[in-house]
């Protein structure tokens, strides 16, 4: 049973050229992602993956393995499933570069909940945690996510979903944390984007469109995801605390 974490890192970003680089302390911020995966101690390896010459030379500089990808991709996993044909492995953990705190301890989660999972038609599992700040239910750049009574992902939105009409709504944060099967990660590369992830801009969408189930494990992580110049700052407050 072979578990490998890849961390999808692009020096192209609409909101924020150049994130994985941008420093947090003396480190570069994909450096501190790949610290926490290999903080979880249950990888038995963990790549950077990317299309930029200059994240691959920081990668190397600072001993990282990184494997090289097509620049073609328009997500992550895109780039995780490219990487997955070069990277042997049973199960593939799908770690978001600009999550510098993600608590190993969700990595854990999810590789515990992909490995024991059983049913045929999950072919991905997905983080979630309880969002506490109202701001967050607002934000844009942050994904909501809403539940079955089997706990797999129904729907994702940028907005605040479940709307209140009728009762007290509870509100969760998609992390990006995902855990694919091997046939999880075909299933994506196969499919093209449909509808709703090209509207919402949500990657997972691509299982769900096209009727395969995602399981979700909810953890306590309130890791902070670096979208905007703004929320590195946020983190750089945090890490200087610390």
């Amino acid at each position: 049973m072979k578990v490998v974490g890849i961390i999808p890192c692009s020096y192209q970003s609409s909101r924020f050229p150049g994130k994985p680089l941008t420093l947090i302390g003396d480190k570069p911020m994909m450096w501190h992602t790949y610290q926490r995966a290999l903080e979880s101690n249950v990888l038995d390896q963990v790549y950077i993956a990317t299309d930029d010459d200059r994240i691959a030379e920081m990668a190397n500089n600072f001993s990282l393995n990184v494997i090289m990808t097509s620049s073609e991709h328009k997500t992550g996993t895109d780039r995780v499933a490219e990487a997955s044909k070069h990277i042997l492995a049973d199960y593939y953990i799908n770690i978001q570069g600009d999550e510098p705190f993600i608590d190993p301890n969700s990595i854990q989660l999810l590789v515990k909940k992909i490995i024991n999972c059983k049913d045929p038609a999950i072919q991905a599992v997905n983080a979630y945690t309880l969002i506490e700040d109202n701001n967050d239910v607002l934000d844009i750049n942050t994904v909501k996510v809403i539940m079955d009574v089997n706990n797999n992902a129904l729907a994702y939105s940028r907005q605040a979903i479940p709307y209140p009409k009728s009762d007290v709504a509870r509100y969760y944060k998609q992390l990006g944390l995902y855990a694919f099967k091997l046939s999880g990660l075909k299933i994506f590369t196969d499919n093209p984007p449909a509808s709703l992830e090209l509207i919402e801009g949500v990657e997972m969408y691509r299982l769900l469109e096209h009727q395969h189930r995602i399981a979700m494990v909810q953890t306590n992580d309130s890791s902070l995801s670096v979208d905007t110049p703004s929320d590195l700052k946020r983190v750089q407050k945090i890490f200087y605390n610390e």
